[in-house]
């Protein structure tokens, strides 16, 4: 008798080692390539999907050389890096995520204080995000699009910055609207970080030219958190 209860006791903690590691296997792996925003709101947006979500991102590669027209570091960068990036990556294997969660934008808008020309024009911007809808079709992996945070002109494009680069609200809203149309087509979901942002953050939100300050970033975090579970069912 005491065998078999024994027995009982053992096979109970195995089930349940088994039925933990079968939950943890559920998970879905998210994968976020995204601008310095994203890098920012991220920290908070690992933890609140902790539960439903193996979380990655981009990370530190500073020993990349500059001809692979990737931007160096944790950061997206622009359309043209993301896609290169992205083409590299599953190239390899091992990189299986489920979820795919991108923006590039803020980068692409650049313009130039020497010429007026922008970082990434209007037209490359469009291919560059027909060739990443395509490769993330090809590799059937569930693309989740977010749109461009807003930018205010008269934060970013002070006297002080006039030898820097310029960014502007209305190519901010333009760079969208090619997106919205792209994502729309392809039947892609968009999370709306703009307007909400733009709602939350008004001009007080800022602390710089273009990046936000905490609470803003644990709010941005947390409405996509909510519209990633809403979205894919978590």
């Amino acid at each position: 008798m005491k065998s078999k209860q024994a027995k009982i006791l053992l096979v109970i903690p195995i089930a349940f080692l088994m039925l933990s590691m079968g939950m943890q296997e559920k998970k879905a792996k998210l994968f976020v390539l995204g601008t310095s925003i994203s890098e920012h709101y991220g920290k908070y947006l690992e933890g609140f999907l902790k539960e439903d979500f193996s979380f990655d991102r981009k990370r530190d590669d500073l020993g990349r050389p500059k001809s692979s027209g990737i931007m160096r570091g944790s950061n997206g960068g622009d359309s043209r890096s993301a896609l290169a990036y992205l083409t590299e990556r599953f190239k390899d294997p091992s990189f299986s995520p489920d979820v795919l969660l991108l923006n590039c934008g803020s980068h692409d808008i650049k313009v130039s204080p020497k010429d007026g020309s922008y970082q990434v024009n209007s037209e490359d911007y469009k291919r560059n995000l027909e060739a990443i809808l395509e490769l993330t079709k090809e590799k059937d992996v569930k693309l989740i699009w977010v749109r461009t945070a807003p930018v205010v002109d008269s934060i970013h494009n002070t006297p002080r910055r006039k030898n820097s680069f310029q960014r502007h609200a209305a190519d901010v809203v333009a760079y969208n609207k090619i997106a919205d149309d792209l994502m729309y087509d392809a039947n892609i979901p968009v999370i709306d970080l703009y307007t909400f942002t733009r709602n939350i953050a008004g001009e007080n939100g800022y602390i710089d030219h273009i990046h936000y300050n905490d609470k803003v970033r644990e709010l941005q975090a947390a409405y996509i958190a909510g519209a990633l579970r809403s979205i894919y069912g978590k």
